[in-house]
């Protein structure tokens, strides 16, 4: 029963990714951590690797079609993989296993990655839900690339430390800025985060045992659900099913802290 929950939970994270270039990323981390009872840390390096098999099957497809901005993949790409490494060699070894105490609660470092991630899942969650601006203008090209740097590095961080894709953060910065078209735009961000993720994954493999056969079925899974979620982009408006996983994802991030509490 938990395989078949898993292998349905990996399908739809790569439906998600397919649709909308974001927000499945977000809940791989819980369906490995509560589903397949993965420790959190592992969870992370594990997300990186099922993401980015997932984006990468997005990326390949993208490119056929000619879906994929290369300039703007490079532009918002290298700060992104430089965030990445930032986050895996210099702050995540930094996190100490027992952070703090709070009377007889102990803040350990897992915690710290479910909080932080029931944060950023909320964030994702609300910007779904708000109807993008892209009208906005940046005032001069300098600016752009300002911008894309320091979001750059922010999203190489965060899918560094949590193990989520960033797409939430590339594919509005990719319509805001640069005016993609949102098909475009989500194929680029596939490209970023499947670099982004390979990234990471090197980066940390060896940090861990690696379980490959979990790997391997909840990959097939995911990439079974980016091929259904990109063929079905095509026919379909996706802004129902984004208000839908919004809320979802709103759903599991207040549950996720509800289970950090002592006494759950």
């Amino acid at each position: 029963m938990k395989d078949v929950e898993a292998y349905t939970a990996s399908v739809i994270i790569g439906l998600c990714l397919g649709l909308l270039g974001a927000g499945g990323s977000v809940l791989t981390i819980p369906v490995l951590v509560y589903i397949l009872k993965t420790n959190p840390v592992a969870s992370t390096v594990y997300s990186m690797f099922i993401v980015g098999v997932c984006s990468l099957t997005g990326t390949i497809i993208a490119f056929a079609k000619k879906l994929v901005d290369i300039k703007a993949a490079i532009l918002f790409g290298l700060p992104s993989v430089a965030g990445v490494f930032i986050a895996r060699k210099i702050i995540f070894p930094k996190i100490p296993e027992k952070l703090f105490t709070i009377g007889s609660i102990v803040i350990t470092k897992d915690i710290l990655i479910m909080v932080a991630l029931a944060i950023i899942m909320f964030i994702v969650s609300v910007k779904m839900l708000k109807k993008e601006n892209v009208t906005t203008e940046a005032s001069g090209s300098g600016q752009v690339k300002t911008i894309f740097f320091l979001q750059g590095i922010c999203t190489g961080i965060v899918t560094g430390l949590l193990g989520v894709g960033g797409g939430f953060l590339i594919v509005p910065a990719l319509l805001l800025w640069l005016k993609l078209p949102l098909r475009k735009a989500i194929g680029t961000a596939l490209f970023i985060i499947a670099i982004n993720c390979a990234s990471g994954f090197i980066t940390s493999y060896s940090s861990i045992s690696i379980e490959w056969s979990l790997l391997i079925k909840f990959a097939i899974g995911a990439v079974t659900g980016i091929l259904i979620g990109i063929r079905v982009s095509e026919k379909i408006n996706a802004d129902h099913l984004k208000k839908v996983l919004a809320w979802f994802i709103i759903v599991v991030s207040v549950y996720i802290l509800y289970k950090q509490f002592p006494g759950r």
